[in-house]
Formats: C-alpha cells, structure tokens, sequence
C-alpha cells in the first residue's frame, strides 16, 4: 500500500479574510482535511475534503464558516495537504 506523504501548513487570518483564505486553499488542490482555530486554539469546525466535494456539497460548510467568523477576531486555518 503506498504511503501518503502528509504537510500541515497554518495561516494566520482575520474574521473578515477567513472565507476568502478557505476558498483560496480549496482551489490550489490536494487539501485533505481544513481545521479552523481561535487565537487561543480551540477548535471551532474540522471539515474533512475528499476528492471531487465541491459546490452545493459545502454551501453547509461555508454557511457554518460565515457564522464562525463573527465570533473572534483571529483564527488559524491548518490545512492538511497529501503530495499526490
């Protein structure tokens, strides 16, 4: 069985700049899982992407994420990425 090879990446964003930054980081590909996390870390949603969920699949996601982004002022998006 092949072995994936997994990254994590962080990007730090404001409240009005989190849907901007998810949309961007769903469309450069190979994204596996988006954890959004306040400043001081706590999780708010883990939203699993497998391959070919787009469109009307994540109108609930982004509806969830414009809701979170009223709550605080900063968040960490971690994007786990596979190279495939």
């Amino acid at each position: 069985m092949d072995q994936e090879n997994v990254k994590y990446e962080e990007f730090r964003v404001d409240g009005e700049a989190l849907i901007t930054k998810i949309k961007e980081i769903i469309h450069e590909g190979n994204v596996r899982r988006i954890i959004i996390k306040d400043d001081r870390g706590t999780t708010y949603i883990e939203v699993p992407l497998t391959f070919g969920v787009v469109g009307a699949l994540l109108l609930p996601v982004w509806a969830a994420i414009g809701a979170i982004a009223a709550l605080a002022a900063n968040f960490t998006i971690v994007v786990e990425k596979t190279d495939r």
